[in-house]
This record gives structure tokens, sequence and C-alpha cells, in this order.
């Protein structure tokens, strides 16, 4: 997981380009630990995180659904708390996106602070 400082500049550098990707899923009979995050903080959606998208990283194949945007895009990365956020930055660096930094999630309170409302 980025620190809270690595990602305030990242945020401020990636300007109106920043891409905050949400890999929880909403399934809780698939990923039961996203429940707390999720009544923390919902997922994306038209009116709340505007600069977010849903793409659910999936433990079972080891991959997610890539974003629309140019590989060198800035994104954030997030989970509830980081592990699945890093396994997506991976997943992402492989398909070739340069410019990835995991947030960590809402259970990463001063990371989630830099980020949380984009």
């Amino acid at each position: 997981v980025s620190s809270p400082e690595e990602l305030k500049k990242f945020v401020e550098d990636a300007g109106e380009r920043l891409l905050v990707v949400d890999v929880r899923n909403p399934d809780a009979s698939v990923e039961p630990g996203d429940q707390k995050s999720l009544a923390v903080a919902a997922l994306p959606s038209d009116t709340n995180r505007p600069k977010a998208v849903s793409l659910i990283f999936d433990r079972e194949s080891n991959s997610m659904p890539l974003p629309e945007v140019d590989p060198d895009t800035p994104i954030i990365t997030h989970c509830g708390g980081g592990g699945r956020g890093q396994k997506a930055k991976d997943f992402l660096e492989k398909n070739g996106f340069t410019n990835v930094l995991n947030g960590g999630g809402p259970k990463e309170t001063e990371c989630w602070n830099e980020f949380g409302d984009k």
C-alpha cells in the first residue's frame, strides 16, 4: 500500500486524468469481508465518487476487467484494505498500464483520505 504522502502527490499530479479503480465485490457470498468496507464507502456510481469505476478483481481467475483508458493514465487501485488492490495493481501493470498505485482502501484511513472522495 502506498503511503498517504505518495497518494497525495499522485492525486495532485494526476489532476483530471486520475482514475480510481475499486476492485471490491458487492456479492457477500464471494467476498464476505467486503461488506464492512462497503458500509463505510459505497461502490462508485454516477452520483458517488465520479473519478472511480468498479472493476471487480476475481481471486479465482486472478484477473479483472481492464479499464478503458490510455495505458499511461494515473490509476489508484483499492479494495477494502490493500490485498486485492495490490493484486489489481500487479495485474494492470502486467497488462501494460504504467502509472498505477495501490491505495489500500477504507480500512487504511490516512490513505483513503487522500483519494476516497474521488
